[in-house]
């Protein structure tokens, strides 16, 4: 059996965090965002780095990125707001327990935050007369799940040191 390399991690860039939530919310701005099952690629990395940098990211980064989002779709203000916010308290709660797993661990334990995300945004948007959209919907928190490895992959790439050190390198 093949032990998989076990990085130790350097800090992370608040510059890389900030680029990677703006680009997240750039490519859910894009009109095929409202397609169904395209992931919400914002909840996603908000998800990782609330998991993986809970003092860098934290609710207020998901309350003003959930205001942003209900101003692109001119949505209820603060639909988006409330869901982020509760997704981001859902996955502060997990912070210490979800980088414990392997991967599929992992996805079994943000599954539920994606759906409950969508749920709040489903209720919020009956609750003022919209028609209920059917269970394809709920395909985005999936489509989600299943990204999760990739951006746990892409994400945590620039923090990862070399396994084998090498003496000419400093870090």
């Amino acid at each position: 059996m093949q032990m998989r390399p076990h990085y130790l991690l350097l800090p992370a860039n608040r510059a890389f965090i900030t680029f990677t939530i703006a680009s997240a919310f750039l490519l859910n701005v894009l009109p095929w965002g409202r397609a169904t099952g395209v992931p919400d690629l914002l909840a996603l990395v908000l998800v990782f780095w609330n998991i993986h940098q809970p003092r860098m990211v934290g609710i207020g980064i998901a309350f003003l990125m959930g205001l942003l989002m209900d101003v692109h779709d001119a949505a209820l203000l603060g639909e988006h707001a409330l869901a982020y916010t509760l997704l981001s308290y859902g996955a502060l709660s997990l912070h210490r327990r979800v980088p414990w797993f392997r991967l599929p661990g992992q996805m079994a334990h943000v599954l539920p935050l994606f759906l409950l995300t969508q749920l709040v945004l489903l209720v919020v948007r009956m609750a003022v007369g919209a028609g209920f959209p059917g269970l394809p919907w709920f395909l985005q928190s999936f489509t989600c799940t299943l990204l999760w490895p990739v951006a746990h992959w892409l994400l945590l790439a620039p923090q990862r040191r070399a396994v084998d050190r090498d003496e000419n390198r400093p870090i």
